[in-house]
């Protein structure tokens, strides 16, 4: 069997700053949806035989030509974002072919240096049986729950909390599921909206190198991972 990996790559980034949409910045040359879409071919053992991409729309010709070097033998799909992630991700899983697909993974392109074996785990879990699969690390801070006031409400004991990164994996008819519910008001990724239609999320292990590019000194941060990379 194989897999697909559908890449919401339509926002603008407001807190990266700049008049370039977050995909589009270049970290060394090369813009994140780049780094993003070579680093998920590395995966060898993920199957990967399908990309569909999300962008602003008007830009599909630009960005398949931009990325049709990086995918190899798989078939590249780009389509028009909607104003909103979920919006986009409907709109990249309308078009991610049904037969011979038992992994569908969800990608941000600003998670642009996954490393392979974080992403083969997450294809290998969903491969094994769960429905819906996140990669996590440990949370190292404090986290602290305020209300409205600002006021400190409780502290959650940390042993209990993960950061959860991308590509999340997913059996398709299961995300499917998710997305036909239209309970996306408030989500912030695909996994929370499996947990609304009764789905068990399973962890693995992600990996630091999966930072997200969110603000300008992350970009830095991208930099010198890529420098390290480049050198080793």
């Amino acid at each position: 069997m194989s897999s697909a990996v559908v890449i919401p790559a339509a926002g603008l980034g407001l807190r990266l700053g700049g008049e370039t949409p977050k995909a589009f910045r270049e970290v060394g040359g090369d813009s994140l949806l780049v780094h993003a879409v070579r680093g998920l071919k590395a995966a060898t053992a993920a199957d990967l035989v399908c990309f569909v991409v999300a962008v602003p729309p008007g830009s599909e010709e630009t960005v398949g030509k931009e990325l049709t070097p990086y995918v190899g033998d798989a078939q590249l799909i780009v389509v028009a974002g909607g104003a909103e992630r979920p919006a986009s991700v409907r709109a990249a899983l309308d078009v991610v072919p049904v037969d011979g697909i038992d992994c569908i993974l969800v990608h941000d392109a600003a998670r642009a240096f996954v490393p392979a074996d974080a992403i083969e785990r997450v294809v290998a879990a969903v491969r094994a049986g769960a429905e819906a699969v996140v990669p996590v690390v440990p949370v190292t801070d404090t986290i602290k729950r305020v209300g409205p006031t600002g006021d400190v409400v409780d502290t959650p004991d940390r042993s209990t909390l993960v950061a959860v990164q991308t590509p999340q994996g997913f059996a398709p008819d299961v995300l499917r599921r998710a997305h036909a519910a239209g309970a996306d008001a408030g989500v912030t990724d695909d996994a929370m909206m499996c947990e609304r239609i009764g789905v068990t999320v399973r962890t693995v292990e992600g990996s630091p190198d999966a930072f997200k590019v969110t603000r300008p000194q992350d970009l830095l941060l991208a930099e010198a991972l890529l420098a390290e990379r480049r050198m080793a």
